[in-house]
C-alpha cells in the first residue's frame, strides 16, 4: 500500500499535519508513506522515521503550467492507494484528483465533494488540548476507521546536530551551564508582530533572571527591525542579548532551540517547532491569529499563550490590529509571564 499526505502551507502546517504519520504507520505498518511539501518546509520533517518519502514540489513547478503537468504526470506514476489532502487548496485538490488513486479524503468545501472519495466536515469548536490545528487533521483519518487521539508532533534531531549547536552557542560566547531563552522577536509580518515597545518590555522581564542568556529568532529580512527591538530594551538587559548568535540554516536553528530553557515571544512556526522539540513556550497571540485554534497543548506551566481578547472580551468591531495591539500592554499578562519564568527557567 502507498498513502500520499499533501500539506503545502507554512512551516507551522507542515510540522502539524506530521501527527498523521504517527498514527498512519501504526494503522497500516507496511505501507509506504510519503509527504508533499514546499522545499521551504522540509526541515522540519527530515530523520522523521514515520515518513517513507519527501515530495518536494518546487516553486518553479509550481509557477510553470508545463511542469506542473509534467509533476501530475510524476504523481500519478506513483500509484497510491490513498491521497490525503490536509491543504484543500485547488492545485492539491488537482493533484488527488488525478492521482488515479482509489480513496482521495480531504476537507468538505463547495466544490470538493466532485474530486474526493470522502470528504470530512471541520468542526466548529475544539474538543481537545490539542486544538482545531491538529483535530481537523486527525478527522481525516476517520475514513480510514481511525480515531482521534492525541498525538503531538515531533523532530527528530541527530546527536551530531545537536553537537553542532553546541559548539556554535560556546563560539558565540554562551555557557551551557546557564540558562538560554530564545526570544520570537518578530512575526512573520508586522500584523502579527507584538507593538516592540511592549516587546522590549517582555524581555527586560526575562533578563531579571540571573545568568540568563538571550537570543533572538527572526527571518534575516528582518534584522533591521531586530535591531531596533533590542535597543529599545535597557541597557542592562541589551548585555544579556547575544544578538550577533544567529542560525540561517534551519535545522541548525532546530538543535540550538533543543537546547534553550524555553522560547517566548509572538506565535509562529517557531512556537510549533519549540512545541516540537519538548521545550516550553510563552506564546503572544496576534489579535488576527484565532488562539483557540493554535495554541495546542496548552497547560499554564509549561505552554502558555496569551491573546488580547482574553482580557477585553468585547472589543469594538471597528478597532485596528494596531489599536486592539495597543491595548495588550505587557502588565496584562506580567503575572502569567512570570509564573512561566519561575516553572521553565529560573530554577
Amino acid at each position: 500500500m502507498k498513502i500520499l499526505v499533501i500539506q503545502k502551507k507554512k512551516i507551522g502546517d507542515v510540522l502539524i499535519s506530521t501527527v498523521l504519520f504517527e498514527i498512519l504507520k501504526e494503522k497500516f505498518p507496511s505501507a509506504k508513506i510519503h509527504y508533499l511539501i514546499y522545499e521551504n518546509s522540509s526541515a522540519v520533517v527530515q530523520n522523521n522515521p514515520n515518513i517513507d518519502k519527501i515530495v518536494i514540489l518546487k516553486e518553479q513547478v509550481k509557477n510553470s503550467l508545463f511542469k506542473f503537468i509534467y509533476f501530475l504526470f510524476e504523481i500519478r506514476k506513483e500509484n497510491y492507494d490513498i491521497i490525503i489532502d490536509c491543504y484543500g487548496k485547488p492545485n492539491s485538490v488537482l493533484i488527488s484528483a488525478l492521482s488515479g488513486a482509489a480513496k482521495k479524503i480531504g476537507f468538505k468545501k463547495g466544490y470538493t465533494d466532485f474530486f474526493y472519495s470522502d470528504t470530512v466536515q471541520r468542526t466548529k469548536e475544539s474538543f481537545s488540548v490539542a486544538k482545531k490545528a491538529i483535530e481537523h487533521r486527525m478527522l481525516l483519518l476517520e475514513p480510514l476507521g481511525i480515531s482521534f487521539r492525541l498525538v503531538s508532533p515531533k523532530i527528530y534531531l541527530s546527536f551530531d546536530e545537536i553537537e553542532h549547536a553546541k559548539k556554535s552557542l560556546i563560539n558565540a560566547g554562551l555557557n551551557l551551564d546557564f540558562p538560554i531563552v530564545m526570544i520570537s522577536a518578530l512575526g512573520s509580518n508586522d500584523i502579527k508582530t507584538y507593538p516592540k515597545q511592549y516587546m522590549s518590555k517582555v524581555i527586560d522581564e526575562i533578563a531579571k533572571i540571573e545568568n540568563v542568556q538571550i537570543i533572538f529568532n527572526y527571518i534575516p529580512f528582518q534584522k533591521e527591525k531586530a535591531e531596533e527591538l533590542f535597543f529599545l530594551c535597557k541597557a542592562e538587559t541589551q548585555k544579556k542579548i547575544f544578538f550577533n548568535f544567529y542560525e540561517e540554516n534551519l535545522r541548525n536553528f532546530l538543535a540550538v532551540t533543543s537546547l534553550c530553557k524555553a522560547l517566548i515571544g509572538n506565535e509562529g512556526g517557531a512556537t510549533n517547532m519549540a512545541k516540537a522539540l519538548e521545550i516550553p513556550t510563552f506564546t503572544i497571540f496576534s489579535p488576527t491569529v484565532p488562539k483557540e485554534d493554535w495554541n495546542i497543548f496548552e497547560n499554564q506551566n509549561t505552554n502558555i499563550s496569551v491573546h488580547v481578547n482574553d482580557y477585553f472580551k468585547n472589543i469594538n468591531e471597528n478597532f485596528s490590529v494596531e489599536q486592539e495591539y495597543l491595548l495588550f500592554e505587557p502588565n496584562l499578562f506580567y503575572d502569567k509571564l512570570r509564573h512561566f519564568i519561575n516553572y521553565n527557567v529560573d530554577k
